[in-house]
């Protein structure tokens, strides 16, 4: 079975969490277990993140919802894009995580030795 890592970084592109899921399941599905108790100003996904709920989650919270919407959308809901562009924080971070080998490839066995390991080169990526 394939698995998923979905990542939370701050304004500062800093590591801030790591779910492991499925590989088959949507990208949505996980995004309040993987906002859940952060507070910010504004929430920057991509398409896959899409949702009307999701978006109303996290406008009641008080933040911006920068999500563009999906092109198939009936509705294309407006956002920032200038802040958008501010999502590749979050691509440098996986970058930056995948430069180790472990973590690219994926060779560890069980998903919390891998997990494990993400949190090592999270740790890593910080002290440098």
């Amino acid at each position: 079975m394939t698995t998923k890592l979905h990542v939370a970084c701050d304004a500062l592109g800093n590591p801030v969490r790591f779910i492991l899921t499925p590989g088959q399941h949507a990208d949505v599905r996980y995004a309040d277990a993987l906002t859940e108790g952060i507070a910010a100003e504004a929430v920057i996904a991509d398409r896959g993140y899409d949702s009307a709920t999701l978006v109303s989650r996290i406008e009641a919270s008080g933040a911006e919802a920068v999500i563009p919407p999906r092109k198939t959308n009936k509705y294309q809901r407006p956002y920032d894009a200038n802040l958008y562009a501010d999502r590749n924080k979050i691509e440098r971070l996986i970058g930056r995580l995948k430069q180790h080998r472990r973590v690219a490839t994926r060779y560890d066995k069980t998903a919390a030795s891998y997990l494990g390991f993400v949190y090592v080169a999270a740790t890593l990526a910080l002290l440098n």
